[in-house]
């Protein structure tokens, strides 16, 4: 249903102040697109039981926005029906002294999935195309200096396609997500978390330092979608005002793409059924 409309076409140029952040579609409550929401969360969880049991095909998820854009809700909402077993998130936060000591994919490549399983990156690889370069951070990566010039960006986008494409050619789907959230949102939920106790803990002060630098954010978001977008690992530009439709429509696009993948149950050999046969007998007679 959504994945043509909020998908972005490779080599696109992106104007995020033109793209809504409050669409909802058809749908006029959040009422009615929770009742669709629960019938995806239910597919997923099919899909994904095939997924796991095939054991060919792994699922990366990837999500970055702005700061309260849902990250977190949306993956604790729309993932709530998977198998724990067949499912892993990562958070990437600031890197550690021993990230820094090796390249900025390293740690991207420990986290990713196995085969059969659904792994989810709550910010990601990107950081290093969007933070890093939003606040000069390459001196703290320990690079060579031949390579800290205005072409570094141009080079990780390449190393990031080539990345993903070897992924994607040796079996891991990837969906990125953005989750496009108005700046007028962003402080109306900024506002909820230093208003109400119970979200205190979620409000840090270096979040209105980073409001600072909004429109430095959204042009490198609008360069590095525009450059990363990729048939074999498109990105996907979702409203995020309202918090339901957004999940609605992730939950959505993760259906389509994992029914392209069409995954099935193994099918059993003659032995191993006739196995399976014998196994039964020896219970019965138990």
């Amino acid at each position: 249903m959504y994945m043509d409309k909020f998908t972005v076409k490779p080599n696109s140029k992106i104007d995020l102040s033109k793209i809504k952040t409050c669409y909802s579609g058809e749908f006029k409550s959040k009422s009615e697109a929770n009742d669709t929401l629960k019938k995806n969360i239910k597919k997923m969880a099919e899909l994904q039981d095939k997924l796991y049991a095939q054991d060919k095909f792994a699922l990366l998820i990837v999500f970055q926005a702005m700061d309260a854009a849902g990250k977190d809700g949306m993956i604790k909402h729309v993932m709530s029906g998977l198998n724990p077993q067949g499912t892993q998130v990562f958070s990437f936060k600031q890197p550690s002294t021993e990230e820094l000591d090796h390249t900025y994919l390293w740690r991207i490549n420990k986290a990713l999935p196995e085969k059969g399983r659904i792994g989810i990156f709550n910010r990601s690889h990107y950081e290093d195309v969007l933070v890093v370069r939003v606040h000069n951070l390459t001196d703290t990566q320990k690079l060579p200096e031949k390579f800290k010039n205005n072409n570094i960006w141009k080079m990780r986008y390449e190393q990031i396609n080539n990345f993903e494409r070897y992924l994607y050619e040796n079996g891991t789907i990837i969906l990125k997500f953005f989750l496009h959230i108005s700046k007028e949102e962003q402080k109306k939920r900024f506002l909820k978390r230093i208003d109400d106790s119970s979200k205190n803990w979620k409000f840090s002060s270096a979040d209105l330092k980073e409001r600072e630098f909004w429109n430095d954010y959204e042009k490198y978001y609008e360069e590095t979608i525009s450059a990363t977008s990729k048939k074999h690992a498109p990105w996907f530009i979702i409203p995020a005002d309202k918090k339901w439709f957004s999940r609605l429509a992730v939950s959505d696009i993760i259906i389509s793409s994992m029914e392209k993948i069409d995954p099935e149950y193994p099918v059993l050999s003659q032995t191993q059924l006739d196995d399976l046969e014998k196994a039964k007998e020896l219970l019965l007679k138990q």
